[in-house]
């Protein structure tokens, strides 16, 4: 038996990338059999992000958003998977929407390195600010 603290770290990203990529197969499949689980749909679509496969997780979260449109967290994600691929704007509409329907984890959106390409937009700013605020 091999100890994990004994696998180098080059191996032990190749054994990630494997386990992402066997994921990324099986909610796939399970996709194709049951469309409309949309906990498989969420699941590959957050392994199509973890994969680099942004726009293939960018259309799984528009997916989702069109099943579950009052969804803060649903929203949330498509925020951001396109800010992942550059379209910024409509990522700071997305994260609006999503604080507007319930989202306020002002501590997880400051550390999501998804959401890294927004940090220095002005509305992304006033987002913050207006969520750090006490009503």
């Amino acid at each position: 038996m091999i100890s994990p603290l004994t696998i180098d770290a080059p191996l032990s990203a190749d054994l990630e990338q494997l386990g992402l990529e066997f994921f990324a197969e099986f909610y796939g499949g399970l996709v194709r059999r049951h469309p409309g689980n949309l906990e498989a749909l969420s699941e590959l679509a957050q392994v199509f992000t973890m994969l680099g496969r942004n726009n293939e997780g960018l259309a799984i979260d528009e997916q989702l958003v069109r099943a579950l449109p009052e969804s803060p967290l649903v929203r949330y994600n498509l925020a951001c998977s396109l800010s992942l691929v550059g379209r910024s704007l409509e990522a700071l509409d997305a994260l609006e929407r999503s604080i507007a329907l319930g989202y306020d984890d002002i501590e997880h959106m400051l550390v999501d390195e998804d959401l890294l390409s927004l940090h220095k937009e002005v509305r992304f700013q006033r987002l913050l600010k207006r969520l750090s605020r006490p009503d």
